[in-house]
C-alpha cells in the first residue's frame, strides 16, 4: 500500500493541531503551582462536561426539539436512584443502561 505524501502531511497536520491545545497547557501549568480554590474547580470540569454532553442527548434525543422522552428519563433517573444508594459506578451504569433497554 503506497502512502501520498498529501495524505502523510494531512494526518500530521491533524495530530498536531489536536496535540498541542492538549499539551501545551500540561506543560505550561506543570511549573507553577496552583492555588487550592482553582483545583477545587478544576475537579468539577469533567462532571459539568459530562453532564452537559448527556443532557442534550436526553432531553434532545436525535438532535430533535425539545422532549421528555421516557426511555432516557427513565434511565436517568434509576442511574441517579442507584448511584446516591450504591455509589458504584458499576451499579449505576447496569442499572441506567438496563431500564433504558427495557422501556426503548
Amino acid at each position: 500500500m503506497e502512502i501520498r505524501p498529501e495524505f502523510l502531511s494531512l494526518v500530521l497536520a491533524c495530530a498536531l493541531v489536536t496535540a498541542v491545545p492538549r499539551v501545551l497547557p500540561l506543560v505550561l501549568l506543570a511549573r507553577f503551582e496552583l492555588p487550592a480554590w482553582l483545583l477545587g474547580w478544576l475537579r468539577f470540569v469533567p462532571v459539568a462536561v459530562l453532564g452537559a454532553l448527556t443532557g442534550i442527548e436526553v432531553l434532545m434525543p436525535g438532535g430533535n426539539a425539545l422532549s421528555l422522552h421516557l426511555p432516557s428519563l427513565a434511565g436517568v433517573g434509576a442511574a441517579f436512584a442507584v448511584a446516591a444508594v450504591s455509589r458504584s459506578l458499576l451499579a449505576t451504569v447496569a442499572a441506567g443502561v438496563a431500564l433504558y433497554w427495557l422501556l426503548s
